[in-house]
């Protein structure tokens, strides 16, 4: 693994990172945690509460059994990141806390949808997952902590043993934003797919004496001139550059280079080029596999130049190049462009794969009600990673696990279905399997009264002869091609129809899947 610390903070206040509730902050506030200044240590500064120390920091715990107040046996707070993601590693800073650091501390990482408030999250239906086990901490240092948890959090649990002051907390990880950041496949939009935000990366660059290439693709305009990219002044004719993994491959079809707060110190020139290399990050330095995008293009000073009918038809890439002639200073770079589907495709693997364990198991079962296929399938991720590789491994592994179930699964995947010309299932269905049943069956609304009457009439007496509901893969029939393939299979034996509807299933199953992962 690369060295975490080169990753974005996936909890940085600049990013929306907050310590939602702590157990005990006493004598520092919990909001420490995450400012994103160092440390500082003031001596003879002293608040109501004792002396002021630059972290969070709670009170002693007591516990001995003579005492008469009881204590929990350690503190807690809990964090929202500002950026959900994988977390690839830690550094717990103790900076200043000498005599009074904790001992020891842990992290547990929870994957939530929406915006949970604090009760919530101290409930237990929430189940956290431990990525730091309790380890030892060292006084006035940056503890660094590599993790290999490949799971997508939204939330983190900070324990510390048992009390005591950490300076700050730093969470350094893979960005992944939510499923549908790239919007509906079938309505594709442009988006930045450089942006941190949505899994962008600067992953080189050839200096940055005065400010951080990361702050490149941050959210917002540069709030001065220290937030920005900025080099050296290389008293030579350039170019310096900087290399950006996009979020995603994709088609980029507009650009923004800003200059802002940059006015004696902005380039004179610019350029972009494009690679496609999935694989590894190209080499900047180099001009073998870049294409160009936007030629060598003049700038100016405290300007956003916005590059659009300039830009060169370079097709789908998953890397960008930025020159700049000779050096200076960008405040921020955009790069709005339209997700290719294998750029796509690789996104919501990614995002499938990284799914905790009970986000996995509602996202299978909104595809197949059956628990037995749900439960085999996350045995599947587990054992054998290569099953969720792409796509088309899935459908693959899907279909095998399916086929070898019995006629008793295969009855409860059919009771997560509505009937035919119907909105509610006789057995569980999840919100958004609901809504994909709706468009599923998004044609029968444009039947005639008489051909519904019909299909209620024919539902009934499927039941009446099989004993279950009849099934079919409704996505782009009409209800009366549905009416005429299920007076056709009501001819059939029992046997053969249980297959046929097993064989319907995996159709709808195999459907949903791609809709999970491609949008």
């Amino acid at each position: 693994m690369a060295d975490f610390n080169e990753l974005i903070d996936l909890a940085a206040e600049r990013l929306g990172g907050f310590v939602l509730w702590g157990s005990d902050d006493f004598f520092a506030e919990k909001e420490n945690l995450l400012k994103p200044e160092e440390a500082i240590f003031i001596a003879g500064k002293f608040t109501d509460r004792g002396k002021w120390m630059d972290g969070w920091e709670s009170r002693r715990k007591r516990q001995y059994a003579e005492s008469s107040r009881a204590y929990p046996d350690h503190d807690t707070c809990i964090i929202r990141l500002g950026l959900s993601g994988v977390v690839r590693g830690f550094v717990v800073d103790t900076a200043h806390f000498k005599g009074n650091y904790p001992k020891e501390c842990s992290i547990e990482g929870a994957s939530i949808e929406g915006h949970p408030d604090v009760t919530t999250l101290l409930s237990s239906d929430v189940k956290w997952t431990e990525i730091l086990p309790r380890t030892a901490l060292a006084g006035d240092t940056k503890n660094r902590f590599e993790v290999e948890v490949p799971q997508r959090f939204t939330h983190l649990r900070f324990h510390i043993y048992p009390d005591g002051g950490v300076a700050r907390l730093r969470v350094h990880g893979d960005v992944m934003p939510g499923a549908r950041w790239m919007g509906r496949r079938d309505r594709p939009q442009l988006v930045d797919l450089a942006a941190a935000e949505h899994g962008g990366l600067v992953v080189s660059c050839n200096d940055m004496f005065f400010g951080s290439r990361h702050n490149l693709i941050m959210p917002g305009r540069g709030v001065n001139m220290g937030d920005g990219w900025e080099t050296k002044r290389g008293r030579r004719p350039g170019p310096d550059w900087v290399v950006v993994r996009l979020a995603t491959e994709g088609a980029i079809e507009r650009a923004i280079v800003d200059t802002l707060h940059f006015q004696g110190n902005a380039p004179d020139f610019c350029a972009i080029d494009v690679a496609s290399s999935p694989d590894a990050d190209p080499d900047g330095s180099r001009d073998d596999g870049w294409r160009p995008l936007l030629a060598k293009k003049s700038l100016q000073p405290h300007t956003a130049h916005v590059f659009e009918d300039e830009l060169l038809a370079a097709g789908d890439a998953t890397h960008a190049r930025v020159r700049i002639w000779p050096d200076g200073g960008v405040s921020r770079l955009r790069l709005f462009g339209i997700a290719s589907d294998a750029g796509r495709e690789r996104s919501g693997m990614r995002y499938l794969r990284a799914m905790p364990e009970p986000e996995l198991e509602s996202a299978l079962r909104s595809c197949c009600g059956s628990s037995a296929w749900v439960r085999a399938m996350a045995d599947e991720r587990r054992k054998n990673a290569a099953s969720f590789a792409s796509l088309e491994a899935l459908k693959k592994v899907a279909a095998d696990r399916w086929n070898a179930l019995g006629s008793s699964d295969w009855d409860e995947a059919f009771k997560a279905h509505p009937r035919i010309g119907e909105k509610k299932a006789d057995g569980p269905q999840s919100k958004v399997a609901h809504g994909w049943s709706t468009k599923e069956q998004a044609k029968v609304s444009e039947a005639s009264q008489a051909v519904l009457e019909e299909l209620r009439a024919t539902n009934k007496a499927y039941e009446e002869r099989f004993g279950r509901i009849y099934i079919v893969c409704a996505t782009g029939k009409s209800a009366e091609e549905m009416l005429g393939i299920a007076k056709e299979r009501m001819q059939s034996a029992a046997e053969t129809e249980v297959r046929r509807a097993a064989e319907e299933q995996r159709k709808i199953t195999e459907l949903r899947l791609e809709k999970l992962v491609m949008g």
